[in-house]
């Protein structure tokens, strides 16, 4: 169904393709001339009928709800999941922090931002990687973290957790990475008594380095888990660390301990208070 209104009009002036119309009450307009009937030159007589077209006018409006329902479908019945934060590692004066995978849906990750006692942290967090490892914190501290990401379908706030670093009596956070030894020397205790010595205190060991290793243990220097320690500034120390550890029932300086040659010096001295 259409609706109709025609008026009409004097033609004017024509310039530059546009025309300047007077209606029969004196009102101007301008009207592309292209438009206009072959022949018409100033002081023509034309007549211009503007029709509405409600059945276009329902078809567009049909697209419009159907795309906007598909759009709603799409990208928002199913918004990104606030972040879930837990604590993967503590030591004295570090914590691990690890979150689920993030469930964006059809959203994407603009920033993912870590906060400690309310205050964002400069760490950034590599694409993929759902940990963080901060260090440099007070010992016997409580600390309250949280993370924030930013999305394209907008901002969503993990749950807080309270946090406490150790004490140096508390020694479950000790992580110990076997490196080389050398079991011919006499007097160093073996891989399986140490491995005891570990139970005995509550801490644990693995045979590769990691983001929660804390120390390296061996006796012999070199090796892919001694490079790679170097490269994480891990303290690398001699199996006698542990043993007074045990001793003392509380956690003792890496330094007096260090494995080191002229090259490694340098970067052990670094994590003395490690």
């Amino acid at each position: 169904m259409t609706s109709t209104t025609s008026v009409q009009f004097t033609v004017g002036k024509l310039d530059a393709g546009m025309a300047i119309l007077l209606t029969e009450d004196h009102h101007l307009i301008e009207f592309p001339s292209l438009l206009l009937p072959p022949g018409v030159a100033s002081g023509s007589i034309v007549n211009i009928a503007v029709n509405r077209n409600y059945e276009q006018e329902e078809a567009k409006r049909k697209e419009f709800l159907e795309l906007q329902d598909s759009i709603l479908n799409e990208f928002g019945r199913n918004p990104p999941e606030a972040p879930k934060l837990h604590v993967k590692h503590i030591t004295q004066t570090s914590v691990i922090l690890e979150w689920t995978p993030l469930v964006l849906h059809r959203a994407k990750l603009k920033s993912l931002d870590i906060y400690k006692n309310a205050v964002k942290l400069s760490q950034h967090v590599p694409p993929g990687i759902n940990f963080i490892k901060l260090s440099g914190l007070e010992m016997d501290t409580e600390y309250d973290f949280h993370i924030t990401i930013k999305t394209t379908a907008g901002s969503f706030v993990s749950n807080k957790i309270r946090v406490r670093t150790h004490t140096l009596e508390n020694l479950t956070g000790i992580v110990v990475c076997f490196g080389a030894f050398s079991e011919s020397d006499d007097g160093i205790p073996k891989k399986d008594e140490l491995k005891e010595i570990l139970k005995r205190i509550g801490a644990r060991w693995s045979d590769h380095v990691g983001p929660d290793t804390t120390h390296l243990l061996c006796n012999v220097q070199g090796g892919p888990e001694y490079s790679r320690a170097l490269e994480s500034s891990i303290p690398i120390v001699k199996p006698e660390w542990l043993v007074t550890t045990e001793k003392m029932e509380k956690m003792q300086a890496a330094l007096p301990y260090y494995l080191v040659n002229d090259g490694d010096t340098t970067i052990n001295e670094k994590n003395s208070e490690k």
